[in-house]
C-alpha cells in the first residue's frame, strides 16, 4: 500500500521530564519508555506502530539520557538494526525536538509522537498525516473530543481544553508540513511548562484569547489563529475519532489502565482453537 504524498520522518520524545519518574519507578525500569505495556516496553510499541504506517519512513528517538542509553540493551538493539536514529534527549522536549528536526531534511513532512503513546496504532497515525496533508497547513495538532474519550475511558484523567464549539483533549501528534514550520518547536518552549493548565496555555497567546476562553467564547478556529500568528505559520487542529489516540502514561494509574487495555485487545485478537 501507498500513500499520495510524500513520506515523513516520524521524531518520538523519549526522555523523562524528570529524573525520578514515578512511572519508571513502578515498573522498576531506567526511564518511563522501557516500561512494559502488556509485557512490550512502550519505546518498542510505538516503533513498531511507526514501521507499520505507510505514511513514515524513518525513525528518530530523542532520549533518553546517554547513561540509560549505554545500559539500555533494547535501544541499542533498535539503532544497531538501523531501525531507528538515536538522539540524545535535550534539557526540555521542546529543545529536544528542534534537535530531531535539524537531522532531518528540510524537505521532508515530520511527524512528532510520544514513547509513552502505547495505544498508538497505524490506523491512527496515517489518520492523522493524510489528514495533515489535506489540510494545507503548515502546522497541525492532533485533538479529540473530551466526551468521546471519557466514553471509552471513564476511569482516565485527561487535560481538557473547554471551548465554545466543544471539549478536546491533545493526543500528542503533531506535523511540521514545510521548513519554516519547525520555528514552531522554538515557540513550544514558552507553553510546554503550562500544558497540564489550559487556561495558562491560552494567556500565552494574548489577554483577549484568554478571556473568550475563561468567558466559554473562544473557538478551536479562533484558538488555532491565534497560534497561526504566534508562531508566524498556518496552523490548524486535526480532529481524532480514536480516543485511543488521547491516553498516553502520565502515570502509573495510566500505566496500569493502558497494559490492561492492551492485554484485552491481544486476547480478542488471539485464535480461539478450542473445539
Amino acid at each position: 500500500m501507498s500513500t499520495p504524498f510524500p513520506p515523513f520522518s516520524a521524531v518520538v520524545l523519549a526522555g523523562d521530564r524528570q529524573g525520578h519518574n514515578p512511572v519508571a519507578k513502578a515498573a522498576g525500569v531506567d526511564c518511563k519508555v522501557l516500561a512494559p505495556v502488556d509485557s512490550i516496553p512502550m519505546i518498542l510499541r510505538v516503533v513498531e506502530t511507526l514501521e507499520r504506517s505507510v505514511s513514515v519512513t524513518d525513525i528518530v528517538v530523542c532520549g533518553p539520557d546517554r547513561s540509560t542509553y549505554e545500559k539500555s540493551a533494547l535501544f541499542q538493539a533498535l539503532v544497531k538494526s538501523s531501525r531507528i536514529r538515536w538522539l540524545e534527549a535535550s534539557t526540555t522536549p521542546s529543545t529536544s525536538a528542534w534537535n530531531a528536526m535539524q537531522s532531518i531534511p528540510k524537505d521532508r513532512a515530520v511527524l512528532l509522537t510520544t514513547g509513552d503513546h502505547a495505544l498508538l496504532s497505524p490506523e491512527m497515525v496515517d489518520f492523522f498525516c493524510q489528514s495533515s496533508m489535506e489540510s494545507r497547513c503548515d502546522v497541525t495538532a492532533a485533538l479529540c473530543p473530551t466526551e468521546r474519550v471519557k466514553d471509552a475511558f471513564p476511569e482516565t484523567k485527561r487535560t481538557a481544553y473547554g471551548l465554545k464549539d466543544g471539549s478536546f483533549c491533545s493526543c500528542n501528534l503533531f506535523s511540521f508540513l514545510t521548513p519554516g514550520s519547525r520555528n514552531a518547536a522554538l515557540y513550544w518552549k514558552q507553553v510546554e511548562e503550562k500544558r497540564k493548565n489550559p487556561l495558562k496555555v491560552i494567556k500565552t497567546f494574548g489577554l483577549i484569547a484568554a478571556l473568550k476562553y475563561l468567558a466559554g467564547m473562544l473557538t478551536l478556529s479562533e484558538g488555532m489563529d491565534r497560534i497561526s500568528r504566534c508562531i508566524g505559520c498556518r496552523a490548524c487542529a486535526v480532529i481524532m475519532p480514536y480516543p485511543e489516540s488521547a491516553v498516553d502514561v502520565d502515570t502509573p494509574a495510566d500505566l496500569e489502565m493502558v497494559s490492561a487495555i492492551a492485554t484485552g485487545r491481544r486476547k480478542k485478537q488471539k485464535p480461539d482453537h478450542s473445539p
